[in-house]
């Protein structure tokens, strides 16, 4: 039997709450299915460790990612507790930097029984794939501001690290097995050179991938289509700001951040967390929505039986869908970000009765 050691980061505001709620039913779909263990390692990090001690990603804490099979993270930061100089607490970037995890994975799928804002309900189901070491964000504490006149900051777009995204995003769309696998490439070609370089690597990588479709589309004309006809989309890849603002449109398309998971994966490691933040404003009233947290889990859990070629993880979390869907169609396990009533342990203790 194979045991995968987990390093988790609770976080700060409703991210314990959240995670712990993930762990539980990770640990009992673990225990249904044969074949695999879950080994969980504390992990401490945030702005809740920062005023603990005094550093807010502890070596020990980057040594535990490092030697982990996969990250389970929590929200981390809070709006009242920022470094001398004035900036967040974001350990959740740091690891992002620290472990290259250059492909950010933001599924969109539409959960039966979670409110929608679009009507005919279509079904919805992409994933936007976000350069996340690259693009504008590479100017991170590197923008010039000249008086108070003039700022700039710098986009950078390589070969090699568009290339590794773009290749991540296709060997996606294989592993997703539509009848019609695509790629959609996102950027504004049309304007800036750096985006129209993103694009030719593109297309040079798209040739390596005969079996899966390719296509293009400018940034402007995505927010519109997506909202227009979110269906026609499967995967798509693009630069790392674009992919920041697309993704939590295509959460918004699905019920919002509170059922939106997230991976972060690199070449060794691999971080799995909800879109949303901390909250601080909910924390400890039990009302926070454990759902992309659970729904988080899953994605670890299929990321280890692709990377470990591993059936037993993958029945896990299929089992943990099917308890989510089968919670969802009884009303049980809606909080009230998405029209329900249920309290964040009525939701995942709803979700958990159903795993068999």
């Amino acid at each position: 039997m194979k045991t995968y050691r987990i390093a988790v980061v609770e976080g700060d505001g409703i991210g314990p709450e959240v995670v712990r709620c993930a762990l539980d039913i990770l640990a009992e779909a673990q225990r249904l299915v044969s074949g695999f263990a879950l080994d969980v390692v504390d992990a401490p990090a945030g702005a809740g460790t920062y005023l603990e001690r005094g550093e807010a990603l502890p070596a020990t804490t980057l040594d535990a990612c490092r030697a982990a099979d996969a990250i389970f993270l929590g929200a981390c930061g809070l709006p009242d507790v920022r470094y001398p100089d004035g900036t967040e607490i974001i350990p959740q970037v740091t690891l992002r930097i620290k472990l290259d995890l250059y492909a950010g994975l933001r599924p969109a799928r539409r959960l039966a029984g979670i409110p929608i804002p679009l009507a005919g309900a279509p079904p919805i189901d992409f994933v936007v794939v976000r350069e996340s070491t690259e693009g504008i964000f590479a100017s991170l504490g590197g923008g010039i501001v000249l008086g108070d006149a003039l700022a700039t900051d710098t986009q950078v777009i390589t070969r090699s690290g568009t290339e590794r995204v773009v290749r991540a995003a296709f060997r996606l769309a294989r592993r997703r097995s539509r009848p019609r696998p695509r790629v959609t490439c996102v950027d504004k070609a049309n304007i800036l050179r750096s985006f129209a370089f993103f694009r030719k690597v593109f297309d040079e990588v798209a040739a390596e991938f005969p079996d899966v479709a390719s296509d293009h589309l400018y940034v402007d004309a995505a927010a519109m289509e997506l909202v227009r006809r979110p269906e026609r989309y499967d995967v798509l890849v693009m630069e790392n700001l674009l992919g920041d603002i697309l993704s939590d449109l295509a959460a918004a398309l699905v019920g919002g951040l509170g059922v939106a998971p997230s991976a972060d994966v690199g070449d060794e490691h691999a971080v799995f967390q909800p879109c949303h933040g901390t909250a601080p404003d909910i924390a400890g009233r039990g009302v926070a929505n454990p759902l992309a947290a659970i729904l988080s889990g899953v994605m670890l859990l299929d990321h280890l039986a692709d990377a470990h070629d591993d059936p037993s993880p993958r029945a896990a979390a299929r089992r943990i869908e099917s308890a989510v869907a089968s919670a969802l169609a009884a009303g049980e396990a809606q909080t009230a970000d998405v029209g329900g009533r249920a309290s964040t342990a009525q939701a995942a203790g709803a979700i958990r009765k159903r795993l068999t």
